[in-house]
């Protein structure tokens, strides 16, 4: 049996790889476009029954402008790096919510929500294209899919260290080693590199928007000024601290013009 459940998990990795087209690297991927999508959009839906959603205000229409603008700037960075047809599967849709927490997310396939809470943290419809582009860059890179590839992945090499361990004390302790390595050693990191590739992603595509990159700095000392500093430890959260994104953002800035410069975008809003 454990030699049943490691040759799985091997050939799920090996087998499950999918290119990240804004990176170049191969992500480890065991759900197709056709599993997930499906999935994301019932939820979507559902969510949307499920709250107040804010229509015909002028914040309402500036989500929807600005999710337009990032997701047609996405396109055509995709289209002219050789992937055509890389989004013919999403169905873009951008709705505020009314709630007071101060998130903003992206489903699989392109469903977007911004709540009312995040609204006086970005400020201006320049601030709403910084997170829109982060969100959307989650859809892109197949973050979602990545998660839960993971978490499979860790809950095979949990079920293989207990089918191997047959004393129930050592059975304990490696399940309490295993839970706080795999977390901390792994799943975190994991999740920051998606949060960071996500700022880079997002920071070019909104760019290429016609947004100022450099606004994204300037976002984050807000959201740091708002959370007063109160963070736990990098190494423990499923975020990079406030302080490495906006010393990443301000490094990332002018490459990110640059890269809107190749499709001919120089002046900013």
């Amino acid at each position: 049996m454990k030699k049943l459940i490691i040759t799985a998990a091997i050939f799920l990795a090996v087998s499950a790889c999918k290119t990240n087209p804004f990176t170049g690297k191969s992500t480890l991927n065991f759900y197709p476009n056709s599993q997930i999508f499906p999935m994301a959009f019932a939820q979507y839906d559902q969510f949307l029954t499920d709250n107040k959603v804010i229509t015909g205000t002028s914040d309402a229409q500036m989500i929807t402008k600005v999710g337009q603008r990032i997701s047609s700037a996405a396109e055509r960075w995709l289209d002219s790096n050789g992937y055509p047809g890389y989004l013919k599967d999403y169905k873009w849709e951008y709705n505020l919510v009314n709630d007071e927490t101060v998130n903003a997310w992206c489903m699989p396939g392109g469903k977007i929500v911004f709540y009312t809470g995040i609204l006086p943290i970005t400020q201006t419809e320049t601030g709403v294209a910084v997170v829109m582009g982060h969100e959307v860059a989650h859809a892109l890179a197949d973050h979602g899919a990545q998660r839960m590839s993971a978490g499979m992945v860790q809950q095979i090499g949990a079920v293989a260290g207990n089918v191997a361990i047959k004393d129930p004390e050592k059975r304990n302790m490696f399940n309490q080693a295993y839970g706080l390595g795999s977390t901390v050693g792994v799943m975190l990191p994991f999740s920051r590199s998606h949060e960071t590739e996500a700022d880079r992603i997002g920071l070019q595509i909104m760019a290429i928007a016609g947004y100022n990159p450099d606004e994204a700095a300037n976002l984050w000392r807000r959201m740091k000024a708002k959370s007063g500093g109160q963070a736990p430890p990098e190494f423990m959260s499923t975020h990079p601290s406030n302080d490495t994104r906006i010393n990443n953002l301000m490094a990332w800035a002018p490459a990110a013009k640059q890269e809107a410069a190749k499709f001919g975008v120089t002046s900013f809003k």
